[in-house]
């Protein structure tokens, strides 16, 4: 058999045994349609997996309007649940698409949506499920913020080096615009019944003196179509990488590696700050501004800051992971004031649309870092390995990339679990501060000394002239 003809059958089917997407000529006849075909059903599965993650940031402000009687700290928790599970599961999320394969696993993980989209249907059409159902939920809709780091670990194998801030700001960058789509989404599709007879009787929503008929099932229903579409695409249509297969035990030497932890410290900052806000905006408005309708303006931060990912990735690519993300804390601390300027204080009811359009900055920078962090990971393990096998030989060096493709991907995914837990600290210190000062204030300060933090371990190890590993 000609090498053509290996090349060609090992580059079918649903496991690709040759993949080198270092190798130029190889990359430009075979690899970039293959990873761009993986790209482009990760990004809406991905999409589809926000949008559950995140759906009861909208449903909360709803569930007393129609017969529910939560307290606001109730309703927080419910908000920041899935944040909790979600990040939980992103730490075994991390290594599983070595083990399983990436085109199994995005197929498996998508599919598991559909189980809290359907309930979450069917409960919110009775007032009197219990508090404890909708916890159990809530926590079942983190299935969504899992699936992130395992979407975010498979694209890495696609895709060389020098592409991957922009492969992977893609498709985190277009995959968390799901939170600014449920947002959109959810507002218009519960005022109409999408489903008919299917979908459920309407539910009659109070607010004041005005009573409306809403269908608030919809916010779950709506996804289960496209979850069962993505599903069979992505079992189908996607691809396992061979070469990519490593157990736990392979993966776990990352926990070693002092900048696993490093950059699981910065990307807490860029994405936890990300999901955090988006989970706790409506409730946030909510309770600042009561006499704005929080749903009509939630959308826009998730929207601006994912938009915003992949030119956080491309600039890494063009000016320098660490030079970008840098300058981006420093701008998120300013924005982070700005936000503290406008909101309500003593006599003053604040400015909402100064404290929107702060937010919106403050929201831009976090999808910037998300981007730019995410470029960092895969130089500095790669630069790394290859100091480690310098001199050795061409047989050693090339096993150090690989090793480095491993590690990288475990990291990206592990740091992602890590930083997810800001969907729920966030939320809850929005609760907590308020039960604790009648403010969110004391929170957002806490934002700000961590944030000063991140600027140092920048500076430091990657930013300044002679730092351990310039990226």
């Amino acid at each position: 058999m000609s090498a053509t003809a290996v090349s060609s059958s090992s580059t079918s089917g649903p496991v690709l045994h040759d993949w080198r997407p270092e190798d130029p000529q190889f990359w430009e006849s075979t690899g970039k349609r293959i990873a761009s075909r993986n790209l482009w059903i990760s990004i809406p599965s991905l999409l589809l997996a926000f949008s559950v993650w995140m759906v009861w940031s909208a449903v909360t402000v709803k569930l007393n309007g129609i017969g529910f009687s939560f307290t606001t700290d109730q309703l927080f928790w419910l908000a920041a649940l899935p944040g909790l599970f979600g990040a939980t599961l992103r730490i075994f999320y991390s290594f599983v698409v070595p083990i399983f394969g990436g085109r199994r696993w995005t197929a498996i993980s998508t599919a598991s949506l559909a189980i809290p989209a359907l309930w979450m249907g069917f409960a919110v059409q009775d007032p009197t499920t219990p508090y404890w159902q909708f916890v159990l939920i809530a926590l079942l809709c983190g299935f969504g913020g899992g699936n992130f780091a395992s979407s975010m670990a498979n694209i890495s194998f696609f895709y060389p080096k020098k592409q991957q801030g922009s492969a992977l700001g893609m498709n985190a960058g277009l995959g968390n615009l799901g939170v600014s789509v449920m947002q959109f989404v959810v507002p218009l599709v519960i005022t109409a019944g999408v489903f008919g007879a299917l979908g459920g009787a309407p539910q009659n929503f109070v607010q004041g003196e005005a009573t409306t008929p809403i269908w608030l099932q919809n916010a779950g229903f709506i996804w289960v179509p496209f979850i069962a579409l993505f599903t069979v695409l992505a079992w189908f249509l996607m691809n396992d990488i061979a070469s990519a297969r490593a157990s736990f035990a392979e993966q776990s030497i990352i926990f070693k590696r002092k900048h696993n932890w490093l950059m699981c410290w910065l990307y807490i900052a860029t994405f936890g700050s990300f999901i955090g806000y988006a989970a706790g905006f409506p409730m946030l408005i909510k309770t600042q501004f009561p006499a704005v309708e929080a749903l009509k303006y939630a959308f826009l931060g998730p929207f601006v800051g994912a938009l915003i990912r992949p030119v956080g990735g491309w600039l890494s690519d063009k000016l320098g992971g660490a030079r970008v993300t840098f300058w981006n804390f420093i701008v998120m601390i300013a924005a982070v004031f700005g936000v503290l300027y406008f909101l309500p204080s003593g006599a003053s009811g604040g400015n909402f649309y100064g404290f929107l359009a702060m937010f919106m900055l403050l929201f831009v920078t976090t999808g910037i870092g998300n981007g730019s962090t995410f470029r960092m990971i895969p130089i500095i393990f790669r630069t790394e390995r290859e100091r480690e096998a310098a001199g050795k030989g061409e047989a050693a060096m090339a096993q150090a990339i690989k090793d480095a493709g491993k590690e990288s991907a475990a990291v990206l995914g592990f740091s992602s679990a890590l930083a997810a837990y800001g969907a729920f600290f966030i939320p809850k210190a929005y609760g907590t501060s308020i039960a604790m000062t009648g403010g969110p204030e004391g929170a957002l300060y806490v934002f700000v000394a961590y944030y000063v933090t991140c600027i140092f371990v920048t500076w430091w190890w990657y930013a300044r002239k002679n730092a351990e590993v310039p990226c």
